[in-house]
């Protein structure tokens, strides 16, 4: 399943499609190369046909058409090259050849008909073989791990874990085959993100001037993320680091940079080292769940005395430190008070259900054990359309959602909590089916 805000979600995740069948099993690597795209809607496998109709460059002929200017496209991008110090003998080598890829568009837009709730998802993720691989992992790597840790102040458990939900620890299946340069060039001059990507064609230029990692060592997703823990091209620029002192930051093929960039990226997004990521908890009978909210703050120590427990029985170990309660499936899952870690977490890759995954399997890791509470059994979760219509819905009764996108953010989901307090229901916020029957009546 690395990075700028709206774009880490691309980073690692939109890999190799998922070993669906496979995932709750304790299953060879192969089929443990399961990556986290789907989590953000992608569907599982390969890809369905286009929905090109949403904007005007994924329609039919201005795919055509941008393929068919694809190479005055891309020498158009030398200048832009140049000025970030491609030279142009790094120029002419790697783009004379280059050709779009244009099944890359079906991944870009394509759209399943159903997504999974994310207790699945977490499930799926988190397997007994990736505990049991990791835990080897970082035994066989533990020198490099405990320099690194001493290094950069972030904990080896974290970043064995997105090494572990990334790649499956470097499996070719979960780190992706496709050329990144291939990619980024074809994201760069066709379809709708072509400003973003320009920035990670050029970065890919950089890399290869550099010679940090060799060209056909530079395999990875669809949109250009690669290495065991998937680097975009941008993020190996800005926290890729030479740990081994060869004179490379070899994301790809070195131990301790994939090992210390990894780490040196959640240093640089805020990690705290020696504080949990966040608690499992369990909340008093009539508490009011409009208290489920990323803006409001609290210390543990208040949260304690709001009637809020470990799930585990344990004390909070450091009441001054503040949290925000985080309800992931909505009032019948599990609740979280997540911590400064959960947001550094979010930060190389900004979706809940991927950062629930990494801090448990980090737990995990350590020796920890599963959820004390259960995950909903829901049939399935919402898809792209259906949630974009409880955010019209919302639009409509007057509710400030930003933007009808089919992203569940906090405007949204406080929105959501006024609905259900008006209409009598328990306002944790939880997009659900019933939700959106309700909304329909």
């Amino acid at each position: 399943m690395a990075q700028t805000t709206c774009m880490r979600a691309l980073k690692g995740t939109f890999v190799a499609g998922l070993a669906l069948a496979a995932a709750a099993l304790i299953t060879p690597a192969r089929a443990q190369a399961q990556t986290t795209g789907s989590i953000f809607g992608l569907p599982l496998g390969q890809p369905q046909a286009s929905a090109t109709g949403g904007h005007p460059l994924m329609t039919p002929q201005a795919l055509a058409d941008a393929q068919a200017n694809f190479p005055q496209c891309i020498a158009s991008l030398w200048p832009l090259a140049q000025a970030k110090g491609v030279s142009r003998r790094t120029f002419e080598r790697y783009t004379a050849s280059l050709e779009p890829q244009m099944k890359i568009m079906e991944f870009m837009d394509s759209q399943p008909e159903f997504s999974k709730p994310i207790g699945a998802y977490v499930n799926m993720l988190v397997t007994e073989w990736r505990v049991k691989k990791g835990r080897e992992i970082l035994e066989r790597y533990k020198p490099i791990f405990e320099k690194v840790e001493k290094a950069y102040g972030v904990d080896r458990y974290a970043v064995a874990a997105i090494w572990g939900i990334e790649s499956t620890y470097g499996d070719p299946d979960g780190i992706g085959r496709r050329n990144v340069l291939e990619s980024t060039a074809t994201l760069s001059c066709i379809g709708r993100r072509q400003d973003y990507f320009r920035d990670e064609f050029i970065a890919t230029l950089q890399i290869l001037e550099k010679d940090d990692v060799p060209y056909d060592h530079m395999k990875g997703s669809w949109a250009g993320a690669f290495g065991p823990t998937q680097f975009m091209p941008t993020s190996f620029q800005r926290f890729a680091v030479d740990f081994d002192g060869d004179g490379k930051r070899n994301v790809v093929d070195s131990i301790p940079d994939i090992i210390a960039s990894t780490a040196n990226n959640l240093k640089l997004d805020g990690w705290e080292l020696g504080k949990a990521w966040g608690y499992e908890v369990v909340l008093p009978q009539g508490f009011d769940y409009r208290n489920a909210n990323r803006s409001i703050k609290r210390t543990l120590g208040e949260w304690n005395t709001m009637g809020l427990r470990r799930a585990s029985g344990l004390a909070f170990p450091r009441p001054a430190d503040t949290a925000y309660l985080l309800l992931p499936a909505g009032a019948n899952g599990p609740a979280f008070l997540m911590m400064k870690n959960f947001d550094a977490i979010l930060k190389y890759n900004p979706a809940d259900a991927y950062a629930l995954a990494i801090g448990h399997l980090a737990d995990r890791l350590k020796g920890g054990g599963a959820f004390a509470q259960s995950w909903p059994k829901e049939e399935r979760g919402l898809s792209k359309a259906e949630r974009q219509e409880i955010q019209s819905r919302l639009a409509q009764m007057g509710y400030d959602i930003g933007n009808v996108d089919g992203i569940l953010g906090q405007k949204t989901r406080v929105a959501i909590q006024d609905y259900q307090a008006r209409s009598g229901a328990l306002p944790d916020g939880y997009p659900d089916l019933q939700l959106l029957q309700q909304m329909r009546r």
